[in-house]
């Protein structure tokens, strides 16, 4: 698997596409490998005509862990934050994107379309704010501005994502995370049984490392709200998410498309906090779609 030095740490990333079609980099949320972009999302996109690059972030995958490193508690920052202090973390949303500017740079790609899921969509709002030289577009799916007053995750959303599993056997791990999926996933679209044991099995098996949520954690509950950073964003937006998200709520997506001038919203019934099969097609056209409308 190809690595990269980007932003003074290691990345690791997978391309697929041609090298000499657009580039669209593809950046995963808390606590997700790449992995957890569907192959056939992946190569729905490719087929679109796009050098499609999806890596791990830091602190996840195979990229690069800041082992040791102490994130304070989440009742401490969610005080701070509410008595507008910023904590201090272990690295912020705009780090990370960073990362993936930085990215770019060793690939030698100049722009490309950004395109980001949940956290990921996060990262992307300062990636654009903070690197719109380098941005074609920007593509956020269920994700949201941080602002304080839209609805909170559904209670057994959020419990199902903070909490750890009993142990580290497989078995353990395995059932934890098909799970935490189940509880976030698409009501209208429920994974097959078996694919989602063999994805999360393989995810496990790629890597396992509890640690890096807790500093993603972190850095979103430190962001705060991103909507006077979003009034600026110049770079042409298309905003997806599903109407049944019960972890980030739609509102979170229509507030993030009200937030960016001349943004795009599509949000689709029965879609949760996942990607799944039968959303592909859409999601692949709708992406492709945006992207070819703002070619450069």
């Amino acid at each position: 698997m190809p690595k990269a030095i980007a932003n003074g740490i290691e990345i690791h990333y997978e391309e697929q596409g041609k090298k000499s079609d657009p580039p669209m980099l593809l950046i995963m949320g808390f606590g997700a490998q790449l992995t957890l972009w569907p192959d056939e999302l992946v190569e729905a996109l490719a087929n679109h005509g796009f050098r499609v690059i999806r890596y791990d972030n830091r602190d996840i995958g195979l990229s690069h862990k800041f082992d040791g490193v102490k994130a304070p508690g989440l009742v401490k920052m969610t005080l701070l934050s509410k008595l507008g202090l910023k904590p201090k973390v272990p690295y912020t949303l705009a780090d990370m994107a960073d990362d993936g500017a930085g990215l770019l740079d060793t690939l030698g790609i100049e722009k490309a379309h950004i395109v980001g899921a949940s956290m990921g969509g996060m990262i992307a709002q300062h990636f654009v704010s903070r690197h719109a030289d380098k941005c074609l577009s920007l593509t956020t799916i269920f994700s949201t501005t941080g602002n304080p007053k839209l609805p909170p995750a559904k209670p057994e959303a959020m419990k199902a994502l903070v909490t750890r599993p009993d142990s580290t056997d497989e078995k353990v791990l395995v059932e934890h995370g098909m799970m935490v999926a189940r509880t976030i996933g698409s009501p209208g679209y429920p994974t097959d049984d078996e694919r989602l044991r063999e994805r999360t099995t393989a995810s496990v098996r790629r890597g396992f490392y509890p640690e890096g949520p807790t500093r993603h954690l972190s850095a979103i509950v430190a962001d705060g709200d991103r909507r006077g950073m979003l009034k600026d964003v110049t770079v042409p937006t298309l905003v997806l998410h599903g109407e049944d998200d019960p972890l980030v709520p739609c509102e979170g997506g229509r507030d993030t498309a009200a937030s960016i001038p001349g943004a795009k919203l599509k949000t689709i019934p029965g879609w949760g906090h996942d990607l799944p099969l039968e959303l592909v097609d859409e999601l692949a056209d709708a992406i492709a779609g945006h992207a070819k409308a703002n070619a450069g």
